[in-house]
């Protein structure tokens, strides 16, 4: 095997890689999200993981994550504003990437 051809297996094996850890990066924000919600909303215990658990799910509907920003925003009303959804979106993004980094 060329050298050329170890290069190119390293570059698709990082790729894939980058690509599995985005995917649990979010799906980790989603469920964050979830809950961050659910208490906005009242719920706790088992509600709070059901809805949590509907937050990641919504996030399989469309590419991107305006499926997810879109469902909070309709669920919550006036207890967040557009704005405030949307940092909470990007705080909780970098903390499921602490907490994945953190696992390995």
């Amino acid at each position: 095997m060329s050298t050329f051809d170890d290069r190119q297996q390293a570059f698709e094996a990082k790729f894939a890689h980058d690509a599995q850890m985005q995917f649990k990066a979010e799906a980790r924000r989603n469920k964050l999200l979830g809950l961050w919600a659910a208490a906005l909303l009242g719920k706790t215990g088992e509600d709070a993981a059901a809805y949590a658990i509907d937050v990641v799910k919504s996030d399989l509907e469309e590419t991107g994550e305006e499926d997810v920003f879109r469902k909070l925003s309709g669920d919550l009303g006036d207890l967040a504003d557009a704005a405030t959804i949307r940092a909470k979106m990007a705080a909780l993004m970098a903390e499921a990437k602490a907490q994945l980094m953190t696992e390995l």
